[in-house]
Order: C-alpha cells, then structure tokens, then sequence
C-alpha cells in the first residue's frame, strides 16, 4: 500500500499524457497585411487549418503603437494579421495563394477606399523559407493579375497586437456599416469559392 504522501504527490501530477502531448498540433504562424485587418482577419478565419487570426501592427519604427498613432500615417506601420496555422492541414504556400485572393494586391497606397500607409499590402517573412516561399507565390500571382502587383516582402521586426476592440471585429459587430457593406460581401464571396473548392 502507497504511503500517504507518496499517494498525495502521484494525485497532484499534472494529468497529461504522451498521447495527449502528440495529439496537440504545432502552430506555425505567418504575418500579411492587406488593407483594414478586420477585413483580412475575417477572411483568414474562413479557412480551414487556421487556428487563430489576431489584428495588429508591423513595418513601423514606433514602439508599441496605438491605432490613434497608426492613423497619422506617420509611424511607418501597416495594418497586419497575424495567423497562427497548423501546417498538417494548411500550408504556408496555400496561406500565401490565398493572399492574393482576398484583396486588391495591385492598388497603391490603400485598399479600396481605405487610403494611406497603414494600409498597405505587405507579406512579412520570419525567415528565408517563408521569404522564398512569398516570393514564389508573388510571381505565380504576378501571372493573374492584369496590373502590376504592388505588394511589398519584407523582414518582419516585431509584431504589436492591436487594441482589443479590434479583435474579431466583424464577427462581434456584424452589423456595423463597414462590416455589413465592405466586409460582408467579401466574406460571402470567399465562402463560397472555399466551398466550391471542396467538391468533387
């Protein structure tokens, strides 16, 4: 029979297992930005593998930037999302192929009617594999697109996560007007081309 402090110890071990341990995925994570990044957040959370999709800033050289300092247009930062993936079901080219679908890669200085730096559209590689792999997916979108693609590749330095009231945006304000009018149709538009993917 267990003495009675050996049979405590064994009671308030962690309840984990190697099982439980493998089965849960390891993330990757990539960082875009292509015009609002409520609109950008709400398409990536549309396709399957993506585990989360967090707003938030890059590009700039102001630490720790608000959305009142981005709106300046005078701390150099984008818009941006950061997707945090499981590689087993998504890939890093499906992620980067998506980009372009899911915003106007050729417009200069904005997104529709969403003008200035902060919205611009921006690939931010972590590394030199994510670095060839957007720019393998550029040059294979370059062929789709009748104007030149604009996008700018670049280094990522350190990403700021954005206040949050702009996390999930559009799925917490549906009926706001940018969200219902701007954000909604494309939604819609993405949903269906995804189903479409899926069939047979």
């Amino acid at each position: 029979m267990r003495s009675l402090p050996l049979l405590l110890a064994t009671l308030l071990l962690p309840m984990t297992s190697p099982l439980s341990a493998a089965a849960a995925p390891q993330l990757a994570s990539l960082v875009v930005g292509g015009g609002c990044f409520w609109c950008t957040e709400a398409a990536y959370e549309l396709l399957p593998g993506v585990k989360s999709v967090v707003s938030g800033y890059a590009g700039g050289h102001v630490p720790n930037p608000t959305y009142e300092q981005i709106s300046t247009k005078k701390t150099g930062h984008a818009e941006v999302i950061r997707i945090d993936y499981d590689p087993a079901v998504v890939s890093l080219e499906r992620l980067l192929d998506y980009f372009w679908q899911v915003h106007n890669p050729t417009q200069v200085g904005g997104q529709g009617n969403d003008i200035g730096p902060q919205y611009r559209s921006v690939i931010l590689y972590a590394d030199a594999a994510q670095k060839e792999a957007a720019e393998r997916s550029r040059a294979r979108a370059a062929a789709t697109f009748r104007d030149p693609i604009t996008t700018e590749i670049a280094a990522l330095e350190r990403f700021w996560e954005a206040e949050a009231y702009h996390q999930d945006y559009f799925r917490r304000n549906p009926n706001a007007g940018y969200c219902a009018y701007v954000i909604a149709p494309k939604v819609k538009k993405l949903s269906e081309q995804l189903s479409k993917e899926k069939q047979p």
